[in-house]
């Protein structure tokens, strides 16, 4: 989660959420890292655990992320938790919860559901603090 959330704070240089995502392999690896990048690209995907799993699956060598742990400061939204089911992520570690838009498992729960074809677990709270902290800062700045 350290490494999460210093990536989430290169976020900030741009002005973006700061979010910070990475993926571990089974053997504990670095496969894919990422932060938000909406902002600098303009694009609505750009977000920390899309380029996060995009990286992984480059540098794993194929879509299937299978045994692999996406560590994010943030709980995903909805795109990114169909993310994580579709490249079958087998854990999320996530740090803090999102009331507004979390979909593995406060608002939604995507990722274990039981309609979806791949269940991912889910290990919350881990340095929640902290994750949360960088997010309040932001957001207060900007009010």
């Amino acid at each position: 989660m350290g490494l999460a959330l210093h990536e989430a704070t290169h976020a900030l240089a741009t002005d973006d959420v700061p979010v910070g995502a990475v993926v571990v392999s089974p053997d504990g690896r670095l496969l894919g890292l990422g932060h938000n990048r909406r902002e600098q690209t303009g694009d609505p995907t750009a977000h920390a655990e899309v380029l996060a799993l995009r990286q992984a699956a480059a540098s794993w060598g194929e879509w299937r992320l299978t045994g692999c742990t996406l560590v994010v400061t943030l709980e995903p939204c909805v795109m990114c938790a169909g993310a994580l089911v579709a490249a079958r992520v087998q854990r999320l570690v996530l740090g803090a919860w999102d009331p507004k838009a979390g979909a593995t498992g406060s608002v939604w729960d995507m990722v274990r559901d039981q309609r979806s074809l791949h269940e991912v677990e889910v290990i919350a709270g881990v340095r929640a603090g902290e994750c949360g902290a960088v997010l309040r800062e932001f957001f207060e700045a900007r009010r």
